[in-house]
């Protein structure tokens, strides 16, 4: 990397003269010299350098590590400890500020290039996956889906603001938590408890496919139908980092599947309607036509008619008038039922002398040379019930059996 930009933190002159040497020798640029910390921090705010190579023991109030530590967290800029102190105090302090690199004097012109070279390439890849990993969150965080990660303990380390919205529990409640503390399912078939699919993901650590036809209990206690699915998260090889869960919203699809069936209802209920319209006409001009053709045979004969075919001819219209009667106590029925007036008055009746009056009631009535035939096995046939609607069940059931 020949054009990186470097500045130079080191109070003696000599030093720094001797270092700024070695770069312009190596084909890097040195944009600066600094002998303390304040000065060091201002310059690097200016002119942003590639690296900065920094004594530990320079000038004023802070020294090389305390400097280095502000650096890192508000500049985000490389730096390599070049020091004659090696001893262990010392490097567990510079290893605080993360430093990329720490070489000890005197080193060579080659030491100096393979630490600066390794810097860049080492910073160059973290600002990659640091960037790689903002871009992640920006994506996480944009989903639509409930997304949350944990580690392999069940200790929640990521959730969404879809997540959030969907539990009701906000991040700075859920981190650090154990997913069986915010994420509780039950089957919204049976509602049972379902166990916790991260649960179950690390016991028996294999991915979980996607489940439906579960509801999740939210922070409030409401219930919200969902779709999960759960996968492990590896650190390398067969080593289990932790897991991802993924949770849909199903309450629009399930309103929706509500509306396409009350549609669907809609729509056979209509049809029955029409159809009911339909028979109940067919019906009705039943009897209308006998009822017309017997009176245009009684004003055509008129006189000639002999009594017993008078008789017959009024038979069939008395006949006729009263199917066209039951057909509408049918109907009214019918719209007492569907409209929920029905009323059930049970009253003590006689269930064989009941159902010998209908018979004969059927037999006046229907005249299609049916035979009905009737058996009691019963010597007691006394009971509670409505004597209306049992009228109404079977003679229905009688007329459907003729037809």
């Amino acid at each position: 990397m020949g054009l990186a930009r470097i500045l130079i933190v080191e109070d003696e002159v000599i030093v720094a003269r001797t270092i700024a040497s070695q770069l312009d020798q190596l084909g890097y640029t040195v944009i600066g010299k600094a002998s303390s910390g304040k000065a060091a921090i201002s310059q690097a705010s200016e002119t942003k350098p590639d690296l900065i190579l920094m004594d530990i023991i320079i000038k004023g109030e802070m020294d090389g590590i305390t400097t280095a530590g502000y650096i890192h967290e508000q500049l985000d800029i490389p730096i390599i400890f070049l020091t004659a102190y090696g001893d262990e105090q010392t490097l567990e302090r510079a290893k605080v500020t993360q430093p990329f690199g720490y070489v000890v004097k005197p080193f060579t012109i080659r030491d100096l290039r393979i630490s600066i070279e390794i810097a860049l390439v080492k910073h160059k890849l973290e600002c990659e996956l640091r960037e790689s990993r903002d871009q992640l969150a920006t994506l996480l965080n944009s989903m639509s889906d409930a997304v949350i990660a944990t580690n392999e303990q069940g200790i929640i380390t990521f959730i969404n603001p879809a997540a959030e919205k969907i539990t009701g529990w906000q991040a700075t409640e859920c981190l650090g938590k154990n997913i069986s503390e915010i994420i509780n399912m039950i089957d919204e078939v049976t509602g049972e408890e379902i166990e916790n699919p991260v649960t179950k993901v690390l016991r028996q650590k294999q991915s979980l496919p996607l489940r439906e036809f579960a509801a999740l209990i939210t922070k409030n206690s409401t219930k919200i139908p969902i779709a999960n699915s759960a996968s492990l998260l590896m650190r390398r090889l067969h080593e289990i980092s932790g897991v991802v869960l993924v949770l849909w919203d199903l309450s629009e699809r399930r309103h929706r599947e509500y509306l396409e069936q009350s549609l669907k209802k809609e729509q056979e209920l209509n049809h029955l309607k029409s159809l009911f319209i339909s028979t109940v006409s067919h019906e009705f001009r039943n009897p209308l036509s006998v009822i017309q053709t017997a009176v245009e045979l009684i004003e055509i004969q008129g006189n000639n008619l002999t009594e017993d075919k008078r008789n017959k001819y009024l038979k069939r219209i008395y006949g006729a008038v009263e199917s066209m009667e039951k057909l509408m106590k049918d109907v009214l029925f019918m719209g007492k039922a569907e409209a929920g007036m029905l009323n059930y008055h049970p009253e003590l009746i006689n269930l064989e002398k009941f159902c010998q009056e209908l018979i004969e009631e059927f037999e006046l009535i229907e005249d299609g040379g049916h035979e009905i035939v009737f058996n009691c096995q019963s010597h007691n046939t006394n009971t509670l019930m409505d004597e209306r609607l049992l009228h109404h069940l079977f003679r229905n059931l009688l007329s459907n059996a003729i037809k």
